[in-house]
């Protein structure tokens, strides 16, 4: 017997990740759309496939009503999946209603802070409840982080730009402190101060992460997403960098994390949790 197709409900649906889950989902032969939310009044009852740019209407109109869609969503024989592209203002209380409705949350919504993330990840435990939490869903990004772990081996002195739409609400981006946290936990300090700075200008020297990291912001029209890491020593420079062109590149990421939490009974944070 054919295993029955995943139910998905998609926050965030009328924004530009949230169609081209839609595309990515209304492609993949193992889950289904069942509903779509979005804050946006101009794309209320719109058909949620249109939006998308699908040749053909999916019969799952946009609505603002996210609580009665979780609801409706946990009435599903299968186990619901709910994926977040929203906001960093409404994410935490997203994650917290869908764990309540028995939902699993697929998040890719950044600006959670870290006890915010450490109680969203108590509530999953309590409710056993599978929660993915991925501040990028890009394969490319996780080999970079990776690639950083290796040099920080061998280079005492990093810095994180990452540059993004000029759309974007949170700054530093989730995969920005996350590279930092990760490079944090090899153990060591970097940038070990040669002079006494002075900032002329009040956050010059970017944001300071744990271990001496620091991370530098840049939003502009005509971006999408990317992220420089790059080592300094003595007469070399390394730097790794990671381009997205076309937001297509995180579905095979978000598709994965639908079929992943659906097997999970706790919160896990980061794409290479999973792989």
């Amino acid at each position: 017997m054919a295993q029955a197709p995943i139910p998905v409900l998609v926050n965030g649906a009328a924004g530009k990740m949230g169609r081209e889950v839609i595309r990515a989902i209304a492609q993949s032969t193992d889950m289904t759309l069942v509903g779509a939310v979005d804050r946006n009044p101009q794309y209320q009852d719109r058909d949620a496939g249109e939006l998308a740019g699908l040749s053909e209407p999916l019969e799952i109109p946009i609505t603002n009503q996210f609580e009665p869609m979780l609801a409706f969503a946990a009435q599903e024989k299968q186990p619901a999946v709910m994926v977040d592209f929203t906001h960093p203002s409404s994410i935490y209380n997203n994650i917290r209603s869908a764990i309540a409705y028995g939902v699993r949350p697929v998040v890719g919504t950044t600006g959670l802070s870290t006890e915010q993330i450490a109680e969203l990840a108590d509530f999953a435990d309590k409710a056993s409840t599978g929660c993915l939490i991925i501040p990028n869903f890009s394969i490319g990004m996780v080999l970079l982080q990776q690639a950083a772990v290796a040099a920080s081996q061998y280079f005492d002195h990093v810095e994180i730009i990452e540059l993004h739409h000029n759309q974007k609400a949170d700054a530093p981006s989730g995969t920005a402190i996350q590279t930092a946290e990760i490079l944090a936990e090899m153990g060591k300090p970097f940038n070990p101060a040669l002079v006494e700075e002075t900032e002329k200008l009040p956050g010059a020297r970017g944001s300071l992460a744990k271990e001496g990291i620091r991370i530098h912001s840049i939003r502009l029209p005509g971006l999408i997403a990317h992220q420089e890491v790059i080592f300094g020593a003595a007469g070399q420079v390394y730097t790794l960098r990671h381009d997205t062109s076309d937001r297509a590149c995180y579905m095979p990421g978000v598709l994965l994390a639908i079929r992943k939490v659906l097997l999970l009974k706790s919160l896990i944070y980061g794409l290479e949790k999973i792989l």
